[in-house]
Order: structure tokens, then sequence, then C-alpha cells
């Protein structure tokens, strides 16, 4: 059976992936995966630069709004969620993007996710609270000790995966880099062309900046206050992510309006740092300039044999 063809256009934060994949999925007769694990909650639109009602008119969408911020969505759940998508997309006769900035995600779509240990809840709470008492770096040096392979991957502020590695190794007694090493990413469901967005570094933070200034105009202060008047907790794990864990801080009186803009602006810098950390070493990437539309064009006419 011919493998199905997937156009896969990532990039770091604000690097204008989301806007370049629906213009180009307008030419090509696509429809869009959304491969970021922030797009999947509901009632969060402002802090995750979610595309707007009009965008996702213009072009369909999937597995965007699929989850409450309470709900645990794994890699794996969205591996599932997006083969199901996929194959939709294919019946209906469409082409397929796959767009977003989770590395993981995409590796786990295009190259297979290891089956490790079922999550251990008993384990989970155990660590969270040694972390609460004796801090992160506690953790992330019991990590070091038993996983210093899985540690060197993982950023020590990287609470969860820390968590999980523990996890995984006091469940399994084996470190979860043994699990990856002999599941190898082997697996290729699909024919894949994975086009990275490039931007020069300076622009890319001065896109970032007018970002976090533009997501505050437009109403983060409110869109954290309503989620908290909704019964969604700061400590749950979507709450604690770029801008909103900063606007929480603020709203407890932690930061002023101005240490929040500051630290929302030098956490998404560092962030899109780790994601370019994750692409370089992904050999498949073929990266151009965020502006050259005639080569993304080339490529993907290319790749999918379609004349325009």
């Amino acid at each position: 059976m011919e493998e199905i063809k997937v156009v896969v256009i990532l990039g770091q934060t604000a690097s204008g992936k989301s806007k370049t994949a629906i213009e180009l999925a307008g030419m090509f007769d696509a429809e869009i995966v959304s491969a970021d694990s922030m797009l999947v909650y509901r009632f969060m639109d402002i802090g995750t630069a979610k595309p707007s009602k009009y965008e996702r008119a213009k072009v369909k969408h999937h597995l965007i709004d699929i989850a409450n911020p309470d709900e645990d969505y794994t890699a794996a759940q969205f591996k599932d969620d997006a083969s199901k998508a996929i194959e939709d997309i294919h019946k209906k006769g469409k082409n397929i993007f796959i767009v977003g900035g989770t590395g993981l995600y995409i590796k786990a779509l295009t190259r297979g996710l290891f089956k490790g240990p079922s999550k251990d809840e008993r384990l989970r709470k155990k660590f969270k609270k040694l972390s609460e008492e004796k801090g992160r770096d506690y953790l992330y040096a019991m990590l070091k000790k038993v996983d210093p392979v899985s540690a060197s991957k993982i950023h020590p502020n990287n609470e969860v995966r820390i968590i999980r590695a523990l996890e995984v190794y006091h469940t399994a007694n084996k470190p979860l880099s043994s699990f990856q090493t002999e599941h190898g990413f082997i697996e290729e469901p699909y024919e894949t062309l994975q086009i990275g967005i490039a931007k020069e570094r300076e622009k890319l933070y001065q896109d970032i900046e007018t970002r976090v200034d533009n997501m505050i105009d437009a109403g983060l202060i409110d869109e954290v206050k309503r989620l908290i008047k909704m019964g969604y907790s700061p400590e749950l794990k979507p709450m604690q992510a770029l801008g909103y864990k900063e606007a929480n801080n603020y709203l407890d009186g932690m930061l002023s309006f101005d240490d929040m803009l500051k630290e929302i602006k030098k956490n998404t810098k560092r962030y899109a740092k780790r994601q370019m950390t994750w692409f370089r070493k992904e050999t498949d990437i073929k990266w151009l300039d965020a502006d050259d539309r005639k080569g993304m064009i080339s490529m993907i006419k290319g790749f999918l044999s379609y004349g325009l």
C-alpha cells in the first residue's frame, strides 16, 4: 500500500510557521493537524497564540480545543489522535500539513513512540512532594544518578519530564534512556517532508517581544483570571506554561507588571532556544528562510508531485 504523504512545517515559537502554513495549505488544498502541546487546551487562546476563528475557517485545523486544562494530554494520545486525523483527511482526498513547534509530538507521529511502563500516580505524587520539599534540583540530581543519559537530554527545570524519567526507572528498574535506545524511533508510518521555518535570532527575539506585548494588549491577564474563576488551579501543568505562569505570579502579587512582562519575554526566548536545540538533532528537517515562499512552494510541489 502506498504511504500517505505528509508535509511537516515546524519551527520555533514566533517564527511565523502558523501563518506560513495557513497560506501554503490554501494553495495546496490541505488541512492542518496541529502539533502544539498547548493548542489542545480549551479556553487558553491568547497565551497560546491559537489561530483565530477566521484562520481556522479559512483552512480546517485538527487537534485544537480537544482537552480541558485539567486533563492530562500526552504525546501518546497526540500520536493516536493525529493518526486518526491524517486518515480522515487522506480519505477526503486532501493534502496533509502537520504544523507546530512541539518536537516530541512531531517525532512521535513521524518516527513512532516507544511503549514505556504505564504511569504510577503514587510514585508521581511522591516525586512531586520531594520537589516541593527539597527543590527541583534535588530531583534532577536523583535522575543524574540513576539515568545520566536521560538527565543530559532533559532541562533541569522540566519537572514533568524529570518525574516521568524517575517514575520509569523505579517502575521498571531500567532507565528511560534504555527504552528509547531499544525503540530507536525507527518507525516510518508516513512519507514526510519536514520544512523548518528559519528566522535570524535577532529578528526572532524582536518578534517574541512584539508577540508578548500583543498578548498582554489582547487580554492575557483577563484570560488567566477567567481560567482561575472557572476553577482551573494555577498549579495545573497547562497553567504553568509560558505566559500563564508569569501572569499567575503577577495576579498573586509575586511579580510587578513590568517584571511579569520581562519574565515572559525572557522565558519565551529561552524556550525558543531549547526548541532549536531539539530541532538541530533532527537530520530530516530542511531549513528555509521564513520569507522564502518560493522555495517552500517549490519543495512542496516536488514532494507532492502536485501542479498548481
